[in-house]
């Protein structure tokens, strides 16, 4: 039930509990999908910490699963920022003590407001305190809003938070921020505005697979990672960073199904890590994405296709280079 990210301070993931999580008792629990964990959602974040501070108890993010868009829309449409273990590493670097994740279906969307706030807040994870969204609007039709968590904290004994608009941060407006907007750029390859969207790098996780080692024979062995199938990230060439057992080594990437020689599959990242000749194979990877480079091409021959590698690579060191030591994820 819980994933222990740093052995000082156990980072715990509980998914659907029916009573307190151990470490997470007497929670104050944020309370949204915060998909991409950008800045906008960091403010509402910060405020929960705050309190949890004040009060001397756990922090913990309350988020649903799958997102209530797929849910609704019974198959996969949003292009998922941060699946939940992408979020679990975010909110671990932000300090929280842990992720409760409850599974989103249409039997919890028909709910009504007051089953959540009874069953769920009140008996099954016990919160002291709850912090939501100027617009966070949960149960059947929608009915429950802050006014309501509000009034339901009151009756069922735990604070209740509600942050107003945020419309500034100590890295300027917020006005053009959301999830949606995010989404856009990486769907276009703009990283750069990715970053400045959410306030570091986009990252996926993966495990390294065993691909047909074509790269290598070219010169260029590379890690391959399977990305959520809901990612829409624009196919193409890309200067990343590469962190596995702890160590951030810096690459060069490509995203797409391959053209030059592999027309059909599923969509591949492929990570050429520059000056390392070691073994990812099973490994848990973490990519950042850091600059693009060009969109994914065919070629018309594995000498020309070598060639543009090369030049690839060439360009993403120039990109990594000028990169500030803070930017990494």
């Amino acid at each position: 039930m819980d994933a222990a990210l740093s052995s000082a301070h156990p980072f715990i993931v509980a998914r659907d509990p029916l009573a307190p999580p151990p470490g997470l008792e007497g929670a104050v629990v944020a309370i949204g999908n915060f998909d991409g964990l950008h800045r906008g959602h960091r403010g509402v974040i910060a405020h929960a910490q705050a309190l949890a501070q004040k009060l001397g108890k756990p922090c913990a993010l309350l988020t649903f699963e799958p997102h209530p868009a797929d849910c609704f829309a019974g198959k996969s449409v949003i292009f998922r920022l941060t699946p939940p273990d992408a979020k679990a590493a975010l909110l671990a670097r932000l300090g929280l003590d842990g992720m409760v994740i409850l599974t989103f279906d249409g039997d919890f969307a028909a709910r009504p407001p007051r089953e959540f706030t009874e069953e769920i807040l009140a008996r099954r994870l016990g919160v002291s305190a709850a912090v939501a969204g100027y617009d966070f609007c949960f149960g059947a039709k929608r009915a429950g809003n802050p006014e309501f968590l509000r009034a339901e904290g009151e009756r069922l004994g735990f604070q209740v938070e509600i942050v107003p608009r945020i419309t500034q941060d100590e890295a300027g407006s917020l006005e053009a921020v959301s999830s949606t907007a995010t989404r856009e750029a990486l769907a276009a390859g703009d990283v750069a505005l990715a970053t400045r969207l959410l306030g570091h790098p986009y990252f996926v996780e993966g495990v390294v697979g065993r691909g047909r080692q074509l790269g290598r024979t070219l010169g260029f062995p590379t890690a391959n990672i399977a990305l959520d199938p809901s990612s829409k990230l624009r196919h193409g060439i890309y200067a990343v960073t590469l962190e596995a057992d702890g160590v951030l080594r810096e690459g060069v990437a490509n995203f797409g199904r391959r053209p030059t020689v592999e027309a059909e599959g599923a969509p591949l990242l492929e990570v050429f890590v520059f000056d390392f000749d070691g073994d990812l194979y099973d490994k848990t990877v973490e990519v950042a994405f850091i600059g693009f480079i060009r969109g994914e091409a065919k070629f018309p021959s594995l000498d020309a296709l070598t060639a543009q590698m090369r030049e690839d690579a060439a360009k993403a060191r120039e990109i990594l280079a000028l990169r500030p030591a803070a930017s990494s994820s």
